[in-house]
Parts: structure tokens; sequence; C-alpha cells
């Protein structure tokens, strides 16, 4: 009896434990948008995206929806695949380059001339998700054109509806937001000309 009872017992206590399970960790990354349409540039322009400022409630690994007015929600198992500022940086990158048709956007520095590399700050007011409604993106930035000391200054707002449940449709809605940006940044580009 005392051996049936000593092997009921850890057999017992492993059930449970492994009935309270966490839920698996899903990771998610920003991507750009493939529907923006190339520009008829036919010079290259190099560029340089950085720095990325974000709030501080959404710089962490997780992702963080909005409840309401005062609340919000840091979930666990729903985070970004890399931080959220480089993946901001990535995705107005590759998004200039394809509207620019140019592949000498970047966010690395290094082998940038002052001369002739365009420069864009970013410094992000607001990345807001509010699941079954809405994100919304909002976006002071500031692009330096080659040589130039004076900035042009720019503030771009964009809310995009999201499409379904879950975190894939809040992420692409971002992606879209962030494309939003991207167009606006890269109309001031070509309206300067060349340099």
């Amino acid at each position: 009896m005392r051996y049936g009872r000593a092997c009921f017992i850890p057999g017992l206590v492993a059930a449970l434990l492994g009935g309270c399970a966490s839920p698996p960790t899903s990771f998610y990354t920003l991507s750009p948008d493939a529907s923006l349409t190339r520009s008829g540039t036919t010079r290259p322009v190099s560029m340089v995206i950085g720095p990325v400022t974000i709030p501080d409630i959404v710089d962490r690994p997780q992702i963080v929806t909005r409840v309401d007015a005062n609340e919000v929600e840091i979930n666990e198992f729903a985070r970004w695949a890399q931080s959220l500022k480089g993946g901001i940086a990535r995705v107005i990158a590759a998004d200039l380059g394809a509207l620019l048709n140019s592949q000498q956007v970047s966010v690395f520095e290094g082998w940038d001339d002052p001369l002739t590399t365009w420069r864009v700050r970013l410094d992000v007011v607001n990345f807001e998700s509010v699941p079954g409604r809405d994100v919304t993106v909002d976006v002071q930035w500031a692009v330096r054109p080659p040589g130039k000391t004076r900035p042009v200054l720019g503030h771009s707002v964009a809310h995009e509806v999201i499409s379904g449940p879950g975190y894939e449709p809040i992420v692409a809605a971002h992606d879209r937001a962030l494309a939003s940006v991207s167009r606006d940044i890269a109309a001031v580009v070509l309206a300067s000309g060349p340099q």
C-alpha cells in the first residue's frame, strides 16, 4: 500500500504541473509594404535612417495594446522578434528604398558621405494598438539633405484599421501605418530634387 501511494503522489504532481503549462510565445516582426510603388527617379538616393526614438511604454519586447484610456495590456506571450526601434528603422529604410528606387537606404552609418547622404531622424510620439479597432503611429521626423545643416521637419499621423482578431492583423496594420509615414518622407526628398 505504501509503495502504491509513493508512486501515485509524484505522478499526480507531475500531471497537475503539466496542466499548468504556459501558452507558447509568438514572435512578430514589422515588414516593409510590398505594395509601395517606385518613383521614377533615375539617380539613386543615399540615405541613413536614425536615430529612432520611441515612447518608453512600448520600448520593451512584449507587444503592448491599449485596453482603455488609462489601461494597457503587456502580453508576455506576444513579443517583438527584434527591438521595436530597430524594426521601425528597418521597415522605414526598406519602404523608402522602394519609394525612391534606391538600394542605398540603410540603418547603418559609417560608409555614408555627409556631402551625398540624406539623414532621417524619427521620433515616434505614439505607437498604439487597440485590438479589434485600429492602430495609430504618430511620428515627428527630420530629413537633412546632403551637405545641409538645416533639416526639413515633418509630422505624420497614420491610423490603420485592424482587419481581424489576434496579433498578426495588429502588426500588419502597423506595417501599413509606417508605409504612410515613409510616403510623407519620400515626398519631401522627391520635392527637393537631385542633390
